[in-house]
């Protein structure tokens, strides 16, 4: 085994042993908790990086890592297509549209659009009389690019534009993803890091602006010998809370049939005082290939606050 698998397998054990060992019940609240804009922009993507508890930074091997890792849209030899939709917690609703086309033999580019609607709520004046009904939501729209640096590397950027409606207000922001990737021995190991959100607000909701969620992504993935399994792992460090680990893997000896399951450390925050639902963090999911597309579904529980259900539509062109 040459250095560079040591690395990246050794690296591999230590984010699992790390999640493993995790506390799943912390009672502390991070201070920086609920003080960033566009919180949106957390909420991962693609149902079968969900079901693998979101642990995709550096797998980044399908049309999803225009978000969890933009280098990784360099692994196509066609053009691609995603669709997705998102069943949120109460009547939230949250949707993605993505297309990515190849530039040659090194490079590739790719274009998103994702939207959340926060659904309708209640208007009332300060005497608690009923006004009627006020609603708001979310939309990203991005571009990426990525190019390959020989066989190993891989690097790849995003610019992003956002826009949040609440009412009669409204908020806009610039961001940008810069993301690399390394594989190794025919793609059994991979590994990548990315720095997510690096911006500012241009306008705000109220008089004050407030920074972007910027967080430090890095990941592993690695196919055991003789195995028909994926294992993923990786490691998120945001500036407006607590490091949150996941791992998961997705096993596909019944292809074109996959199974997947994950735990990311996140779904800790969905346990309120009382509760004591130890699957929130968990997820659970599959996928289908049919002709050229593949279908994906994944099911997160999340403790008091109810479940998460996405569809994912993924194909070529």
């Amino acid at each position: 085994m040459t250095f560079y698998k040591k690395l990246v397998f050794l690296s591999f054990l230590f984010l699992t042993l790390v999640s493993l060992v995790l506390p799943l019940n912390a009672k502390n609240i991070n201070s920086h908790a609920g003080t960033s804009a566009f919180p949106f922009l957390k909420i991962n993507l693609g149902a079968r990086a969900v079901a693998m508890g979101g642990a995709f930074t550096g797998l980044a091997n399908d049309e999803s890592a225009m978000y969890y890792n933009p280098a990784g849209i360099t692994n196509f030899e066609n053009k691609r297509f995603i669709l997705g939709y998102h069943n949120y917690f109460v009547d939230i609703q949250n949707g993605f549209i993505g297309y990515i086309s190849p530039l040659g033999f090194n490079k590739a580019i790719g274009v998103y659009a994702s939207y959340l609607n926060y659904g309708d709520f209640t208007e009332t004046d300060q005497f608690g009389n009923t006004m009627g009904t006020f609603s708001g939501g979310d939309l990203l729209l991005a571009t990426t690019f990525a190019m390959k640096k020989g066989y190993y590397f891989s690097f790849g950027a995003t610019a992003k534009f956002i826009y949040e409606k609440l009412q009669d207000f409204s908020a806009t922001g610039l961001a940008m993803d810069i993301g690399a990737k390394y594989t190794a021995d025919r793609n059994r190991y991979s590994a990548g890091i990315m720095l997510q959100n690096i911006g500012f607000q241009l306008s705000s909701l109220g008089d004050k602006k407030d920074k972007l969620p910027f967080t430090i992504r890095g990941g592993f993935a690695y196919n055991p010998i003789g195995l028909p399994l994926t294992l993923v792992s990786d490691v998120l460090i945001p500036i407006d809370n607590d490091p949150v680990f996941a791992i998961g893997g997705e096993y596909y000896e019944f292809k074109p049939f996959y199974i997947r399951i994950g735990w990311n450390s996140f779904g800790s925050n969905f346990r309120g005082g009382y509760s004591d639902d130890s699957w929130a963090g968990m997820s659970l999911g599959f996928g289908l290939d049919i002709k050229k597309m593949q279908i994906s579904y994944s099911f997160s529980p999340a403790a008091d606050l109810g479940e998460s259900h996405r569809v994912t539509i993924t194909g070529g062109l």
